[in-house]
């Protein structure tokens, strides 16, 4: 048989605990003249709905036992899935045991990940094991040569548009069996993974698409996504040319600056540092708030909004050079913006998009998994330090400063004019390079504004050099042997200082 030769399945065998689009997937098959099999609950959907079938039982002779974990386990439903019908000898097999082949097999396991992830225990997740389920999909994706495996409802049109062209191709069947071992290898590893109760991480992606290069054009790369993504890595590209892989590095620092705040806000983002961040109700204010604060550095960067980008934010980020714009989404006169800036990438993510709540980075050897950091403590839970008290809208700069010095590359210090940043010094081996940083690229406007450092002040050099500058107050974590020296200055200077008791370190 060549590989563009068709098969048409004569019998199925169908056991889905997921039931989406089972009933049009059984009247498909039946008007294909496909003879259906099925078990429990799959039967009777099928039955109610007038769709030919038979039960598992009838075919092994066995009724369902030990409250259904014992039902497809038996040579008469194996037999059919595994026999290589290329070999006669199979076939005489068959024939002598009364075994009738299936050319297709639709399976998809028990909710075992949905279980887990619901909050059961104990007993409740162990009967979302599947047995019966892996083995005939591991059977079916092994004797694939005769047989397609579909083990997701998302396979059910490409499955029903090979059939109607006349069959299944090796070719098609091929890449059903694997991903149908991609699936069982994920679900296994899922309950390996539950019962090591953290001692084991499995990580699963498939290559969505290929890079032209890493970071630089000696290298090769391509994007990988996990199952069920609703990230980045499955963003829809709108207009433009392709992610790059530095792109897809700036997109994701732009988003974790840009979701870090509830307010609308613009990110922008280069060498996955900020040039800028601001937040306003107008988002095309808080993109100019944002682009002012280093428009040197924000030519040619990668912008992220937390809300829809609308027309007006649409046609000032149009006014810069600029590389990608991630959004939840655009309306459509914003796109309509854009086009005229072809070689712009627009981005919108899925729906449903969230920053992630774990984070892997690769060492040599192994991988180090960390919570996102994604707790802000509220000025409520400050210390205040030194200074005298503040007016309201000093203490919410002061917050804004603390959530958006986070997305900085340690050493990061980040100084704000209310809810926008206009001075950030990052990514320095010393934190008095980093004010010193901030300041110069605030120039005039460090004077009033409020600053924010995510780790203490070792010493009172740095916070020296943004007093100097003329802050009007600054919130860090404190925690320093010499806490005493820098609230003395800050004191000093009569400036209001802030102790959070949480760093934000970002390497």
């Amino acid at each position: 048989m060549t590989k563009t030769e068709r098969l048409m399945p004569k019998r199925a065998l169908l056991s889905v605990s997921d039931k989406t689009g089972l009933l049009e997937l059984g009247r498909s098959l039946h008007e294909h003249g496909v003879a259906l099999v099925s078990t429990g609950s799959t039967a009777a959907q099928l039955r109610d709905a007038g769709i030919p079938v038979s039960d598992v039982s009838e075919v092994t002779g066995f009724a369902e036992a030990l409250d259904g974990r014992v039902k497809t386990l038996h040579p008469s439903i194996h037999g059919g899935i595994l026999a290589d019908l290329r070999k006669p000898e199979h076939r005489d097999a068959l024939e002598n045991l009364g075994i009738e082949s299936f050319g297709l097999v639709v399976v998809n396991l028990y909710p075992f990940v949905q279980t887990v992830a619901s909050g059961a225990q104990g007993e409740e997740v162990i009967e979302q094991i599947d047995i019966g389920g892996p083995a005939m999909v591991r059977a079916a994706a092994k004797n694939h040569a005769n047989v397609a495996i579909v083990v997701d409802p998302t396979g059910y049109d490409g499955l029903l548009h090979e059939l109607a062209a006349g069959g299944t191709t090796e070719e098609f069947r091929r890449q059903l069996a694997g991903d149908a071992f991609a699936h069982t290898a994920r679900y296994d590893s899922a309950v390996a993974d539950w019962f090591a109760n953290g001692a084991r991480q499995s990580f699963h992606a498939d290559r969505v698409g290929e890079l032209r290069y890493g970071e630089n054009s000696h290298q090769s790369a391509a994007v990988f996504a996990t199952p069920d993504s609703s990230g980045l890595a499955v963003a829809e590209v709108l207009q433009g040319k392709e992610m790059s892989y530095n792109n897809y590095l700036d997109a994701e620092a732009a988003l974790r600056a840009a979701f870090d705040h509830e307010a609308p806000t613009i990110a922008i983002i280069k060498h996955q540092n900020p040039c800028g961040i601001a937040s306003d109700a107008n988002l095309a204010t808080a993109h100019r708030l944002a682009h002012e604060c280093d428009s040197v550095s924000a030519f040619g960067g990668v912008i992220a909004s937390n809300r829809e980008i609308d027309a007006d934010t649409a046609r000032s980020i149009a006014e810069i050079f600029t590389e990608v714009v991630v959004a939840p989404g655009f309306s459509a006169e914003a796109l309509s913006v854009f086009g005229e800036k072809k070689n712009l990438r627009v981005v919108r993510l899925p729906e449903g998009f969230a920053p992630p709540t774990t984070e892997w980075r690769h060492i040599s050897g192994g991988v180090l998994i960390q919570d996102a950091d994604q707790h802000f403590a509220p000025a409520s839970e400050w210390t205040q330090v030194s200074g005298d008290p503040v007016d309201p809208e000093t203490l919410a700069s002061l917050e804004f400063a603390w959530r958006g010095v986070r997305a900085v590359k340690s050493n990061a210090i980040l100084l704000a004019q209310g809810s926008a940043s206009v001075g950030i010094g990052m990514g320095q081996v010393n934190r008095v390079d980093s004010a010193r940083l901030a300041v110069a690229r605030a120039g005039e406007r460090a004077s009033g504004s409020v600053a924010a450092s995510d780790a203490f002040f070792p010493f009172a050099d740095g916070l020296e050099i943004l007093l100097a500058a003329g802050i009007s107050a600054v919130v860090q974590p404190g925690g320093s042997v010499r806490d005493e020296d820098v609230t003395a200055a800050a004191a000093a200077a009569g400036v209001a200082m802030f102790h959070t008791g949480e760093r934000h370190f970002f390497h």
